[in-house]
């Protein structure tokens, strides 16, 4: 598994970690929803299954779903912070498109 955080994103994982004792880790996935398919999922999880791939990134466990992986596999996750607006930001290998909105994507 190939998932890379920066360091943006890292610091806010381990925030939302640090709040919630039953927290084992943070869950990247993605759910079927949208115009154009797939949206990420990304959520503090107190159970990892044994088949579940995870990475540990300087403290942060980040675990996704064999489901998912195929799909997130490659990503990159950041965090940005515009005006009044934060939000995890993917930068997705195996993405071919997606809504206008840009809630939503497309994996060919």
């Amino acid at each position: 598994m190939s998932i890379s955080l920066t360091p943006a994103a890292r610091q806010r994982m381990h925030d939302f970690l640090a709040r919630d004792a039953t927290a084992k880790a943070v869950r990247f996935g993605v759910k079927r929803t949208g115009c154009s398919g797939y949206s990420y999922v990304v959520d503090l999880t107190d159970t990892i299954s044994d088949e579940d791939q995870w990475i540990d990134d300087a403290g942060v466990r980040l675990v996704v779903d064999r489901k998912s992986l195929p799909l997130v596999d490659g990503t990159a996750i950041d965090f940005q912070k515009t005006g009044l607006n934060a939000e995890f930001v993917f930068s997705n290998p195996n993405m071919t498109g997606e809504c206008g909105c840009g809630e939503s994507f497309t994996v060919g």
